[in-house]
């Protein structure tokens, strides 16, 4: 039992041999001091853990601190007199006997009560109090980030690594497993007190840059450990152009990533192209004669000017891929000299036909006409519609066809007709016709001529003027059928017209008399006015 003396006083000088709270300076006007134990042990021992002082048989109270791993400990002590009874805890335990007190949770405290008592009836207590720890295990057992490898290769002592992995990868899975489940993971992985492992996808960012992981490991005692993670994501090797065109004009051979050279052919007309890329990679750089339309973005653009015509152009693109390397594609632009094509595809002439039929290289051509035409409408067509035509027909550049309506000069004369066709390079060539425009005609002749009875004597040909017939007495009129050699001759009987000029064919009806002879005459008048023929008929009607 543990007794409390108080003493009260002005000042003592006697020295007790118990201790008072004595001031160097005075005396206190009281002080209390606790008892030793009247009933000592003489040993006393907690495993695990050690006593906190140390011990001593004076020492009445003890603190120990366990591991957080021990559920019990084991309590061993023993009285000074082997007649002294012990409990502890209140459960009688022989002198040296181990006596196993269980724990609480981590950081739980546990009092344990040895209790003795002599046969003379005294009695001593000895009081420990045993903290059961908690853990300070702030380590990992494992980490591991996929795809990719750890450098250096884990352990849990090593707190700061590095992982490589390719320029395609945009993100990792990141595993870590706590050493203590109940410790607490934070940072880029997560995982409760209780969680022994965490897990997260950490998406990357671009090729050829670097990502910090950071995972704390903060242990039940709160003491934490930082483990750090640098993801370097490759930079891209792509240098390629993934798409490449020219306008106007096409790219030969056909585009593909890995030919480097082309050539494109355009017309002489074209004096720029416009020229467009598109990176494989939209990071990398675009450089020559197309300027990068900037990172992230893929295609870039530009108008080429072109020299003059008959030269080439050379387009450059260099691509510049994130890890430096690069490649360029040439375009060679040929722009085609002016075209020395002066020919015409087509020429014709209404009314009228061309001598000889047309064709590009005959440059001659006749033809003739009537008296009656007075003008002609010449349609002609360029092989080149750049050319100009020039001369009788205009045609500028770009107009494939050149038409005029042209006047002849007089019936009989003859009337020149020119086309130039000058090509782009300046080469010329000149296409003639000459037009002749007919005389009147001469002829006034027949081509046929008929009798409604009988039948003429001699037979008809336009060189005989002069026939009979001879009809029955019952014929009492004859029908004269005439047709003139040149449709545009007049045609008269008996001083009447019977086809003007344009009609091919006339006639007349002539009264017969009875036994008589009556005489049809047909006057052709030629075109020309002055040449005239006469046909005549001799009818000869019987009397009845």
């Amino acid at each position: 039992m543990t007794r409390m003396l108080t003493f009260t006083g002005s000042c003592w000088s006697a020295v007790l041999v118990v201790a008072i709270g004595v001031s160097s300076y005075g005396c206190k006007d009281s002080a209390s001091v606790s008892d030793v134990p009247q009933v000592p042990l003489s040993s006393l021992a907690v495993t695990p853990g050690s006593l906190q002082p140390a011990f001593s048989s004076t020492t009445a109270n003890y603190t120990v601190d366990a591991p957080t791993a021990a559920t019990s400990v084991t309590v061993t002590a023993a009285p000074q007199d082997s007649t002294t009874t012990m409990t502890i805890n209140g459960v009688s335990t022989a002198a040296g006997q181990g006596r196993s007190v269980p724990l609480g949770s981590p950081g739980s405290t546990a009092t344990i009560r040895i209790v003795l008592s002599s046969q003379t009836g005294g009695e001593g207590t000895y009081t420990v109090t045993v903290t059961r720890l908690l853990s300070s295990d702030n380590n990992l057992s494992a980490l591991s980030v996929t795809p990719g490898s750890l450098a250096p290769s884990f352990a849990s002592d090593t707190l700061t690594y590095t992982v490589d992995v390719a320029t395609t990868v945009t993100s990792v899975n990141v595993s870590a497993t706590k050493s203590d489940p109940n410790a607490v993971l934070a940072g880029s992985v997560t995982a409760a007190a209780g969680v022994p492992t965490g897990q997260a996808t950490i998406v990357l960012d671009g090729p050829g840059t670097s990502k910090m992981l950071s995972l704390t490991v903060t242990a039940p005692n709160g003491s934490s450990k930082t483990y750090g993670v640098t993801v370097h994501r490759a930079a891209s090797d792509n240098n390629n152009l993934s798409a490449l065109t020219v306008t106007p004009g096409a790219l030969a051979p056909g585009f593909a990533p890995r030919t480097l050279t082309y050539q494109v052919n355009v017309e002489t007309k074209v004096t720029s192209v416009a020229v467009s890329a598109t990176k494989s990679d939209p990071n990398a750089v675009l450089s020559g004669s197309i300027t990068d339309p900037g990172t992230g973005q893929a295609t870039g653009q530009a108008t080429i000017q072109l020299g003059g015509p008959g030269t080439t152009t050379q387009i450059a693109i260099t691509v510049t891929a994130q890890n430096g390397s690069s490649k360029t594609y040439t375009i060679t632009v040929n722009r085609a000299a002016p075209s020395s094509d002066n020919n015409l595809s087509a020429l014709n002439v209404t009314p009228g036909t061309l001598a000889p039929a047309f064709a590009a290289s005959t440059l001659t051509y006749t033809m003739d006409v009537a008296t009656n035409v007075t003008e002609v409408t010449v349609a002609a067509t360029k092989s080149d519609p750049d050319a100009v035509m020039s001369g009788s027909l205009t045609a500028g550049t770009g107009v494939a066809t050149g038409r005029a309506t042209l006047p002849l000069s007089g019936p009989g004369t003859t009337t020149q007709v020119s086309i130039i066709v000058t090509a782009p390079n300046g080469n010329s060539k000149t296409y003639m016709i000459t037009v002749n425009r007919l005389a009147p005609s001469t002829d006034s002749n027949l081509s046929n001529l008929t009798v409604s009875a009988g039948s003429l004597m001699p037979a008809f040909a336009p060189g005989m003027t002069a026939y009979s017939v001879d009809v029955s007495a019952t014929d009492e009129t004859i029908t004269v059928t005439a047709t003139k050699s040149d449709p545009n001759a007049v045609m008269s009987a008996s001083g009447s017209v019977i086809a003007a000029a344009g009609t091919p064919t006339g006639q007349v009806t002539v009264p017969l008399g009875s036994g008589t002879i009556t005489s049809v005459t047909i006057s052709i008048t030629a075109q020309d006015g002055i040449s005239t023929k006469a046909y005549t008929i001799a009818v000869n009607r019987p009397a009845r």
